[in-house]
């Protein structure tokens, strides 16, 4: 699977990324008194990751119409005064990669992913998806999507800090340091690479259906603003479930859901303006569909990747195995779950 350029390109870009990312949370303590600023390791590691993963892009896709992100940062809010200390950071954090880079490959490269999503195929990065996780030296994802025709066609997951062992819990870091890498491509399948290293053999993942009798097991996130709580309890009471998920931020969750730890992952509309973004699901569903999972918004309509940056044309998410996945859908629409 690995011979596809763009989907060796998005190894190598998320893997990158995940290394350096991780080393920049093993340092949190030192970034943040560095910058006087106790949420700037997490702005470290998102700036520095999205430039590491346009300047790979660049390099190893030569048509520039394969250039093309749409990232979630720009550099213009690093470019002020008053963010010198964090914008040098990031310099310094990107040369731990590539030595000779500038301060204006640097910002270029993050000004880069600014793409609109209007054209017939572009990617879609989240550098760094779980922010808070970060912060606490739990779960995050480096998330890489790449979208054709609206349909998003290959996907690479790095969660630098989920087990790959499937005893240990997903919720707590990898005590081993090496995290998860995952891969997807449309109909093609799945994949998990040991060590969480691209250059090595992947292993296929699928997760077996859901049958009646069987325990559920969800995930879902540790922040109460991603997903209603109370709507989610009432959902899984409503099917029989324990209402008593593992919870862990990040895209990491679809990589759960994926490889069999859980059976479903739920993100209930919060409110009825909220619209999801395209990079906070895009690698990550179709890591989980590839699988055999099975991904809809709260109605059972397919997630619309061919709508611009965002998910105009649904309303949350339920990701779970077969045969479960029908059961959440019909009690979400039995309960309204759906904005009007």
């Amino acid at each position: 699977m690995t011979t596809n350029p763009l989907l060796a390109a998005a190894l190598e870009a998320v893997a990158t990324a995940s290394a350096l990312t991780r080393a920049v949370q093993s340092q949190r303590d030192e970034v943040a008194n560095h910058t006087k600023d106790d949420r700037s390791p997490v702005t470290v590691a998102d700036y520095a990751a999205q430039a590491v993963v346009a300047m790979i892009i660049q390099d190893r896709c030569g048509d520039a119409k394969d250039h093309l992100i749409v990232g979630e940062e720009q550099a213009a809010d690093l470019r002020g005064a008053e963010h010198t200390p964090v914008r040098q950071a990031v310099v310094e954090a990107v040369r731990t990669w590539r030595p000779t880079a500038t301060e204006d490959d640097v910002m270029a490269a993050i000004d880069a992913c600014d793409h609109d999503g209007t054209a017939e195929a572009y990617w879609t990065l989240d550098p760094v998806d779980g922010t808070k996780g970060f912060l606490r030296g739990q779960q995050y994802a480096i998330a890489l999507g790449h979208i054709k025709g609206g349909v998003v066609q290959l996907g690479v997951l790095g969660c630098p800090n989920l087990p790959i062992d499937p005893a240990q819990t997903p919720a707590e870091p990898d005590p081993k340091g090496c995290g998860s890498l995952y891969a997807a491509m449309l109909g093609a399948g799945a994949w998990e690479f040991p060590e969480a290293d691209p250059a090595e053999t992947p292993l296929r993942i699928s997760r077996p259906a859901w049958t009646p009798g069987q325990p559920v097991r969800t995930c879902a996130s540790v922040e109460k603003g991603h997903s209603n709580r109370s709507d989610t309890d009432e959902l899984l009471e409503r099917i029989g479930a324990d209402a008593d998920p593992v919870r862990l931020d990040s895209q990491a969750k679809y990589a759960v859901l994926a490889r069999g730890q859980a059976d479903a992952y739920l993100r209930l509309p919060t409110r009825k303006d909220y619209v999801e973004k395209i990079w906070d699901h895009a690698a990550g569903s179709l890591v989980a569909t590839e699988a055999g999972a099975i991904v809809t918004d709260v109605r059972g309509a397919p997630l619309d990747f061919g709508r611009g940056p965002r998910l105009e044309g649904n309303a949350g998410v339920i990701a779970a195995a077969p045969g479960l996945h029908e059961r959440l859908v019909e009690a979400s629409v039995s309960m309204g779950l759906a904005p009007a």
